[in-house]
């Protein structure tokens, strides 16, 4: 017993600090550590919670949304069971570098991301202009991208209402945050867990992220129109998924379109679809705790490395 209990102490002892300190992650999305990594010219900011080991699942954000536009209802809960992993693209937030206008040249750069943390496979969840750049990703990079999750977007053609649908949600008076008009409908159930919502956004006060300003909106309102309104009537980009996919979306996305998401869900050859009733673009964070549930039982028990 002696024996054994010197071996597991000399076993103990022969841990770094850095592999200690990785075999748990207590922070959540508010606390944990803004991190940079450079890689192509580009001084990328991220932050990694929850569990060491298995499958990263990195997140890809919305439009003009930075690392604490996520909601720590979704990231911390995923981070019970993943490694999860959150990033400023190019020239968004912390991240410095020009905003590109394109979708192939913001995949370009969350791969070059991806792989300056050196990781050898990932699990993408991509939200709305995430998930385009999921999806091409995706398409591109097979050995790379193990599962992926498509949430409140569209693919090539998809169609979109995003420069009418902002106009009014920044024109109207009733809310101060326009999220409360894009991402939620006018129910008061939706209206109720959009104030909730905000709240838990709004919980991180110490080391945010910068706001974006409008040359960040123009050039990713531009890649977005011209990737959900160019045709790929062959869908050539999905066809070349072959990963599962999980889609979801609200019952009524004002934004880009909720049929879009069942078109994908048709095309793609391994694929399922959940939609939420009474939600709009913000389905996801309306229904956190459903849709934590139902990526965690598509995704399955973390792998170990």
């Amino acid at each position: 017993m002696k024996k054994l209990i010197g071996a597991f102490a000399l076993a103990v002892s022969a841990i770094t600090p850095l592999q200690s300190a990785m075999a748990v992650n207590n922070s959540t999305l508010e606390t944990a550590q803004t991190k940079f990594v450079d890689a192509g010219g580009i001084h990328f900011a991220y932050r990694i919670v929850g569990r060491e080991g298995g499958t990263p699942l990195v997140l890809l954000q919305h439009f003009t949304g930075t690392i604490d536009y996520w909601d720590p209802a979704v990231v911390n809960a995923l981070a019970k069971t993943h490694e999860v992993v959150v990033f400023d693209n190019t020239g968004v937030g912390a991240t410095n570098g020009k905003v590109p206008d394109n979708i192939e040249q913001m995949s370009a750069d969350a791969l070059t991301f991806i792989k300056a943390l050196g990781f050898k496979k990932v699990d993408l969840l991509g939200y709305s202009l995430g998930g385009m750049i999921a999806q091409t990703l995706a398409a591109q990079e097979p050995q790379l991208v193990h599962k992926v999750i498509l949430a409140n977007t569209v693919s090539h053609g998809g169609g979109n209402d995003l420069l009418n649908v902002i106009t009014q949600a920044q024109s109207q008076k009733t809310h101060p945050d326009p999220r409360m008009v894009l991402f939620f409908t006018d129910s008061k159930r939706s209206l109720a867990a959009g104030e909730e919502f905000l709240k838990r956004t709004s919980a991180r006060k110490i080391d945010r992220d910068p706001e974006t300003g409008p040359q960040v909106a123009q050039a990713q309102a531009k890649a977005i129109i011209q990737f959900s309104t160019t045709p790929d009537v062959s869908n050539a980009l999905l066809g070349s998924i072959a990963q599962p996919v999980l889609i979801v979306t609200g019952s009524n996305d004002t934004m880009l379109p909720t049929k879009g998401s069942y078109e994908m869900f048709r095309a793609l050859k391994n694929a399922q679809l959940v939609m939420y009733p009474d939600s709009n673009h913000g389905a996801i964070f309306q229904y956190h705790s459903q849709f934590v549930a139902e990526v965690n039982n598509f995704l399955g028990a973390p792998d170990t490395m």
